[in-house]
């Protein structure tokens, strides 16, 4: 693995390897984050342990600034963390296209940012100026923290996660954004039509859902729900950002959906993840595509 890692502008949060994109040999088990000061290992099938041990210190010796490497068993019940050298960290704050995010280790699946959307943020923060923001399964709310740093009037932040919402209320006030500008609605989406018209016409409409969430998301079967919906929350020119994380469905899928439940959007173009989630085959990745609301 080590031979294959490319070690960047290390101010910035970032992938440093990612095998899950099956593009590396018998690595497909295997990704490695620079969390600053954390190199964080995840790992989806158990390996020896003199494997893991060399690549932890070769990471230990070779990132500057490393304090700690740990390793997530994604392969074990419930995704336990483990300490392999150095310090013992449980939280971090770490710094991406200039914006600061509070990540943590052990408690949860995931830290609380998602590395390969950073492009997705990066043309939010390029897109907002003035705009009207709606940011559905909004997480830790890295979207509409992008959003007001790029001069957005408003964000409407929807999750059913209202821990979620509150670590995403937490990144703006770490940012020293005006929080009067933010709205955190902890909701089922499926649910809540009411609320989210509530607060539209929208300017820009950021939708990222988990592909599967036992009892309320299942991608496949609901995302025509949402575009379907697109008219009554958009205003006229509205940018919609759609964005798929299942590895099972292609960009086609949100092109059929949108042409059957949403015409009048209309594709602009993709935002590629950055290059180092490589996959070995097209479309088994993050699909992030850019629609136009035309009425």
């Amino acid at each position: 693995m080590i031979e294959h890692i490319v070690i960047g502008d290390l101010s910035q949060c970032q992938r440093l390897f990612h095998g899950r994109g099956h593009y590396y040999e018998h690595l497909a088990h295997v990704n490695v984050d620079w969390l600053a000061p954390v190199v964080l290992i995840t790992l989806y099938q158990e390996v020896e342990q003199t494997w893991l041990n060399a690549q932890a210190q070769w990471l230990y010796d070779n990132v500057d600034s490393c304090q700690s490497v740990q390793v997530q068993y994604r392969c074990r019940a419930k995704a336990p963390t483990e300490l392999l050298l150095g310090d013992n960290i449980e939280q971090t704050i770490v710094t991406e296209l200039g914006l600061k995010y509070q990540l943590e280790f052990g408690k949860a699946q995931n830290t609380g940012l998602f590395l390969d959307m950073r492009n997705g943020r990066q043309w939010v923060l390029d897109n907002s100026q003035n705009k009207s923001v709606l940011n559905l399964f909004a997480y830790t709310c890295g979207f509409s923290v992008a959003a007001i740093a790029g001069g957005a009037n408003k964000t409407i932040n929807f999750d059913m996660s209202k821990a979620s919402l509150a670590k995403g209320r937490d990144n703006h006030r770490l940012n020293q954004q005006d929080t009067k500008k933010v709205v955190f609605e902890g909701v089922d989406i499926f649910k809540s039509n009411g609320r989210i018209k509530k607060y539209g016409g929208y300017d820009v409409i950021i939708c990222d859902p988990p592909s599967f969430q036992k009892g309320s998301v299942n991608i496949q079967r609901d995302y025509g729900k949402l575009i379907r919906r697109i008219p009554q929350w958009a205003n006229a020119n509205a940018d919609i950002m759609l964005c798929l994380n299942s590895p099972d469905l292609d960009r086609d899928f949100l092109l059929n959906n949108v042409k059957e439940h949403c015409p009048e959007c209309v594709y602009q173009t993709d935002i590629a993840p950055p290059a180092v989630f490589k996959e070995a085959q097209q479309g088994k990745g993050l699909k992030v595509l850019l629609f136009k609301y035309l009425v």
